[in-house]
C-alpha cells in the first residue's frame, strides 16, 4: 500500500471509529419509545364491593355514598349508538374510567339496547315514564324508578308515584318489578319460588345510601328481596334485571363480559372540587 493509500485508509478508519462512537452516544442518550400509559383502573386494588352470603346464596353488594360517589347512568355512546357492555363503556370514558368505583346493567331495555321505561341523563327525558300493562318482569306490578338528584340523594319509588314525588331528578331509570315497596315484600312473591337465576337491583337505606346488588347464585325474587330488606335496612328496592346481569368492579379485577346490556349505572369517586 503507499503512503497516500495508507494516509486516506487510516482517515476512514478515523472516521468509520467516530461515525459508530456517535451511534452509541446517541443511542445512550436517547428518550425511549413512550410506554402505554399507566392504568389504574386495570390493576386490582381496594374492591368496591364485598360478598356476602344471605339464607344460603351468594351475593355481591356495591354500597353508593352519596357524600363521596357520584352516579351517572349511561345507555350509549358519544356516537349515539347503544354501548351494550361493561368493556364498551369502559372504553367510552377515556380517562375518567380511573375514577370508577363500579358499574352495573340499570334496568330493562328492547332488542337494540334502549330501555324500555323512564330513562333520565343529566334531568334531560330521554324516554318517557312506562305504566302500561305487559307481560314480563317489567310489568309485574308495581314496577319502579331508581332515581338521584342533583343534590346526590337517592329514591326508589313505585312508577306511579313517581311523577308526583320526584320531582327534578338528574338520573333515573325505570325496571321492574319493585322488590320491597314501602317496608313490604312485593304482593306477588313465593317465599323462595321456582324462577332461580342471577339476577341484580338496587334498594335505598336513606337519602344518600343505596346498595347495588348482583347475586353469584341463582336466586328466587323473595330471597332476592328479603336481602335488600333484612340484611340491608332497605324500605324500597328494585329489580334491575336477571340471566344478564353484569358486575365492573375494577379494583377487584372483575369486569363481567356479557355484550347484550342497555342502560348501565356508573358509580364514580366524586371529585374533591364538587361537594354535594
Amino acid at each position: 500500500m503507499s503512503a497516500t493509500a495508507a494516509t486516506r485508509f487510516s482517515r476512514a478508519l478515523a472516521a468509520a471509529a467516530g461515525l459508530i462512537a456517535l451511534v452509541a452516544c446517541s443511542g445512550s442518550d436517547a428518550e425511549p419509545a413512550p410506554a402505554d400509559d399507566f392504568d389504574p383502573a386495570e390493576q386490582a386494588g381496594t374492591p368496591a364491593c364485598e360478598a356476602r352470603t344471605f339464607e344460603g346464596s351468594r351475593f355481591t353488594i356495591c354500597p353508593f355514598d352519596g357524600a363521596s360517589d357520584e352516579i351517572r347512568l349511561v345507555w350509549r355512546g358519544a356516537d349515539g349508538r347503544p354501548l351494550r357492555s361493561l368493556a364498551a363503556l369502559e372504553a367510552s370514558l377515556g380517562r375518567a374510567k380511573t375514577q370508577v368505583r363500579f358499574a352495573m346493567n340499570a334496568g330493562m331495555y328492547d332488542e337494540e339496547g334502549a330501555p324500555i321505561g323512564l330513562f333520565v341523563e343529566e334531568g334531560e327525558e330521554r324516554n318517557r315514564l312506562n305504566i302500561r300493562d305487559g307481560s314480563g318482569n317489567f310489568h309485574l306490578l308495581p314496577n319502579g324508578v331508581f332515581a338521584a338528584d342533583e343534590e346526590n340523594r337517592v329514591s326508589v319509588t313505585p312508577a306511579k308515584r313517581f311523577e308526583t314525588r320526584i320531582r327534578s331528578p338528574r338520573w333515573a331509570t325505570q325496571s321492574g318489578p319493585m322488590l320491597v315497596i314501602d317496608g313490604k315484600l312485593h304482593p306477588k312473591f313465593d317465599e323462595n319460588g321456582a324462577s332461580q337465576l342471577i339476577r341484580n337491583g338496587v334498594g335505598v337505606a336513606g337519602p344518600k345510601t343505596a346498595y347495588f346488588v348482583i347475586s353469584e347464585d341463582g336466586v328466587s325474587f323473595g330471597r332476592f328481596a328479603r336481602l335488600f330488606r333484612d340484611a340491608l335496612g332497605c324500605d324500597n328496592a328494585l329489580y334491575l334485571d336477571g340471566s344478564v346481569s353484569s358486575l365492573w368492579d375494577p379494583g377487584a379485577g372483575r369486569q363481567d363480559a356479557f355484550s347484550e346490556l342497555g342502560p348501565m349505572i356508573l358509580v364514580l369517586k366524586r371529585a374533591p372540587s364538587s361537594p354535594r
